[in-house]
């Protein structure tokens, strides 16, 4: 069974030199644009040719995150950057946008594709749709325990996990909290991290009850070994080189067998120690922040840590063999592992004082500093009346390190087709040709009593409500879309519980996850495309329509109008009242604080603005504080097919009443979310 890759982060040139001198396998970087670290410092086009090139003579696979969710307006823009991430041949690209996905297979239809962690893929099922779209590996979702990683590890899809680095509180790919409060978007890249700020579950102004220590797994690299795992994954584009390059060396260090150094990892920089608690399935201790402790003792490391990385790391031998002969240009021979490499240089001469010797050829030759080769040894006899001068043999091994050099970047390159004729066509939009229908989602069906449903098309209710109902009214079942859990703890249980409820007469899923479009195309459910599925574009609508999808969510990140341009395939809808979803959390941070006895459902803000928390199935979602409604703007969306009105806790009175203020457009909630002012 293969040793994992080791697969280093580098947010610049700097660091992605120091990582390959430390001994990465593999390296992930983003460019100037469409990466989901925005705020690194970054590779521009010029830059990545030349690391491509760099990490090829190390023989080592440079990867390119092109990680966000597009707009419209950036398509065209992002298909011509895909042609020159071709064009500069790297070796994979990472990808979250379903529409993305779409462009890369047609602009570059043997590029190979890696699911990101930003697509939430916590499943077998998961992890089978995304190898069943394309995708060579997939970026499992840091929330995994042991047991649920070696079950997806034993499909046939590469996996690759992360090892070491920052902890999101909420599930990749489902944070909305930094856009909502301000413009900026998580799954565009522009995190402003909020949750690393005071938030608590009882009011004490000095808790951050939604930062999480960071992770290492370093201890437990025999257990991915064992799993075939085929990569190891640091997180730190945002980080200084030191902070990769000892990541780096004290990963290599654990998968040689040896003990990790891993009180200078957290010199380096950790949030009050580390934590395993995700895969040890122990999440007592996980939460922390860092300190001015933490910040002090990366202060004696770091000089240290800068030595690990200040010689180029050798990564072949070369044995050398030195003809020289009467009145032929002398000739330098060279062999590395797999390959015989030859050049020729000046003509020797006759020598007058001294004829040139074993020793002098091999003091120049030998002269391999700043390049990656160590020099294995040389064979060569001297003729007793012939020489070449010092700088004529400094010239051969110049030149043969270059053809070595040029060889090794071309034998690592991968081999990439490009259409550089390809051009955007939008699908056909679907025409919505009434008054958009009205959709309920509520948390159970009390909530439901004595309300008209005359003018409701549809009502989401999450599964285990369903399951509690014994008979389910005929009024209700055939317009009910069972909400399955957001994250799947349990899939085979999930699945079992979803084949009951079709046997119940429950036709309608909703796919708020993606592994739901698998399980529910086998059991023959009708599709809806939740929020979750981050819908942002014209071209993922069209993808969720070739995996059977008949209408999808968009975004409540888009603004009004942006929605308004789409060109949609299926039908789609938008959230149109509720508290939004701006977190899913596998680690109740009520629980951490105050235990669930104490709870009160909600978390504050250092304003003291209070955000509802809810679990179910083993998870948590952090609601906004504002309640948002678009009522009275909703008749400016012309190609909206439906609206959803989300409830927490309202009363079916209160529900009444907001359907009827909706029906008459009437302004409500204090909050029109991102509709208007968007995101940057």
């Amino acid at each position: 069974m293969s040793r994992p890759k080791i697969l280093a982060p580098a947010g610049s040139p700097e660091t992605l030199q120091a990582v390959l001198d430390c001994g990465a396998d593999e390296v992930y970087i983003g460019g100037k644009c469409f990466s989901a670290r925005q705020n690194a410092t970054n590779f521009s086009l010029d830059e990545i040719r030349q690391s491509v090139e760099r990490c090829h003579l190390y023989g080592v696979k440079l990867y390119v995150a092109v990680n966000t969710l597009l707009l419209d307006s950036q398509l065209d823009e992002f298909i011509e950057y895909i042609k020159a991430l071709t064009d500069a041949k790297v070796d994979a690209l990472i990808v979250q946008d379903l529409g993305a996905l779409d462009i890369i297979k047609k602009v570059s239809p043997n590029m190979e594709l890696h699911a990101s962690t930003q697509m939430s893929i916590h499943t077998v099922e998961g992890a089978i749709l995304m190898r069943n779209l394309g995708f060579k590996r997939v970026v499992l979702s840091r929330e995994l325990n042991r047991n649920a990683i070696l079950e997806i590890s034993n499909l046939d899809i590469d996996t690759e996990i992360f090892v070491h680095g920052a902890l999101c509180m909420s599930v990749s790919g489902q944070c909305y909290l930094s856009a909502m409060i301000g413009s900026r978007s998580a799954n565009r890249g522009l995190c402003g991290q909020p949750c690393r700020l005071p938030f608590s579950a009882c009011g004490n102004k000095d808790s951050c009850a939604l930062s999480l220590k960071d992770m290492s797994l370093m201890e437990h690299v025999q257990d991915f070994i064992d799993m075939g795992i085929t990569s190891l994954k640091i997180e730190g584009r945002m980080k200084r080189p030191e902070y990769s390059a000892c990541a780096v060396s004290t990963l290599r260090t654990a998968l040689d067998g040896h003990l990790p150094d891993m009180s200078t990892l957290r010199s380096v920089f950790c949030r009050g120690g580390f934590t395993d608690g995700y895969y040890t399935a122990s999440k007592g201790n996980m939460f922390g922040v860092r300190s001015k402790e933490d910040v002090v003792s990366a202060e004696d490391v770091l000089p240290k840590i800068r030595e690990t990385y200040r010689k180029t790391r050798k990564v072949s031998k070369l044995n050398f063999t030195l003809s020289l002969e009467h009145d032929k240009p002398a000739t330098l021979f060279a062999t590395d592992e797999m390959c015989s490499y030859s050049v020729y240089g000046d003509i020797p001469v006759k020598a007058i004082n001294k004829p040139l010797d074993y020793s002098t050829a091999e003091r120049q030759l030998s002269k391999l500093g700043g390049t990656i080769y160590e020099f294995n040894g040389l064979n060569f006899q001297p003729n007793d009346t012939l020489t070449l001068s010092a700088s004529s043999l400094n010239d051969l091994r110049r030149q043969l390190i270059s053809t070595i050099d040029k060889d090794r970047i071309h034998r690592n390159e991968p081999f990439l087709r490009i259409d550089s004729n390809f051009r955007l066509n939008f699908p056909n939009s679907v025409s919505s040709s009434h008054r958009p229908n009205i959709r309920l989602r509520v948390r159970n069906f009390e909530q439901l009593e004595g309300i008209s449903l005359q003018n409701v098309q549809y009502i989401i209710v999450p599964m285990d409500s369903v399951l509690m109902q014994k008979d389910i009214p005929s009024n209700i079942v055939e317009r009910l879309i069972v909400q399955p859990p957001r994250f799947i703890y349990n899939e085979l249980n999930t699945i079992e519980e979803l084949t009951k409820l079709s046997t119940m007469g429950v036709k309608h899923i909703m796919c708020n996850n993606l592994a739901y479009i698998n399980i529910g195309n086998r059991l023959g459910y009708i599709l809806h495309g939740d929020f979750g599925l981050n819908v942002l574009n014209s071209l993922t609508i069209d993808v969720l329509k070739s995996l059977n999808c008949v209408d999808a969510i968009v975004s409540f990140e888009l603004k009004l109008s942006q929605i308004d341009s789409l060109k949609n395939s299926i039908p789609i809808g938008v959230e149109a009242f509720g508290r939004l979803p701006l977190m899913l959390v596998s680690n109740c941070p009520i629980k951490n604080e105050v235990g669930c006895k104490k709870c009160q459902h909600y978390i504050s803000d250092r304003t003291n603005r209070k955000f509802p928390v809810y679990c179910t199935n083993g998870y948590s979602e952090i609601f906004n504080a504002e309640v948002m409604s678009i009522a009275d703007k909703v008749d400016s969306i012309s190609n909206a097919d439906y609206y959803i009105l989300s409830f927490l806790d309202e009363t079916p009175k209160e529900i009444s009443s907001i359907l009827e203020s909706f029906e008459n457009r009437s302004k409500m909630g204090t909050t029109k979310g991102l509709y208007i002012r968007g995101i940057i």
